[in-house]
């Protein structure tokens, strides 16, 4: 298994209260998985990416990763088990006056050594791979830009790119597409599917676009209050399940067992 998750409960980072972002959740995930996330804003969503890229230890239950169990580990081996793991948060963590093809060959930071790394800053040691990468979201002609000088649309694929580039077996993706046009959307998701596709890596992307998942993705996890609504496949995710998954708090409460089980054959998007 890629992860494991049982009865994991982990607070909010950076929190300064005690409440939970994830509470008692059970997550299994098999090599090569593509899994949309979805559910309401604050439903726990980054928390989960955060927690399965190491980033967020659990308070509460345990946590296997590609076969590992990254908080008793030392501090080292956790270190390597990340250099497997590619998270890409919601907004690309891009140095504003750097040049758009170091920005990109940042996704090997965990393979190189700091000599490689400073080297690199000075003279990108592989430009081709970033330009290549950048070309699948339509920015290579942006490879010597200023990411300052880039839109919000274009820092996010550039962040994409950046995943592309890197050596990683799983990759956690949040919300790749809140500054993108439908087009560009799924073009994003292709992408990153076909990447994901080609290398038999892991994809878990967060979204807040549920026509894109239900169309692209084969399973669909739905968070809502930290916990698992649903994990199901995507053709078994009926409109009710959607209606119900994001229904205001005061309404009546969602009678999940009550809705069809089955989604009418929709116009596919991918």
């Amino acid at each position: 298994m890629t992860f494991q998750l049982h009865k994991v409960s982990v607070h909010h980072a950076g929190a300064a209260s005690n409440a939970l972002a994830l509470r008692e959740l059970d997550l299994h995930v098999a090599p090569g998985e593509q899994i949309a996330l979805i559910g309401p804003s604050g439903a726990g969503k980054t928390s989960l990416l955060h927690t399965l890229a190491c980033a967020l230890r659990p308070e509460t239950g345990s946590l296997s990763i590609l076969g590992s169990a990254p908080w008793s580990m030392s501090s080292s081996a956790r270190h390597a088990l990340r250099a497997r793991l590619f998270l890409a948060p919601q907004t690309p963590p891009l140095a504003p006056r750097q040049r758009v093809v170091n920005a990109v060959l940042a996704g090997r930071l965990p393979q190189w050594s700091l000599w490689m790394a400073m080297r690199s800053l000075l003279a990108p040691v592989d430009p081709r791979a970033a330009w290549e990468a950048l070309g699948k979201f339509n920015l290579q002609d942006k490879l010597y830009a200023r990411v300052d000088r880039l839109s919000g649309g274009e820092r996010q694929r550039c962040g994409m790119a950046r995943a592309l580039v890197s050596n990683a077996e799983v990759f956690l993706v949040d919300e790749p597409l809140s500054a993108l046009d439908p087009t560009l959307a799924l073009q994003t998701i292709n992408v990153l599917q076909a990447e994901a596709t080609a290398r038999h890596a892991t994809l878990i992307c967060s979204l807040h676009q549920v026509e894109i998942a239900r169309a692209c993705f084969p399973r669909i996890v739905a968070l809502r209050d930290g916990k698992v609504v649903f994990d199901a496949a995507s053709a078994d995710v009926s409109d009710a399940m959607i209606e119900a998954l994001y229904r205001n708090k005061d309404d009546p409460a969602p009678q999940f067992e009550a809705v069809e089980a089955n989604l009418d054959a929709a116009r596919p998007l991918c």
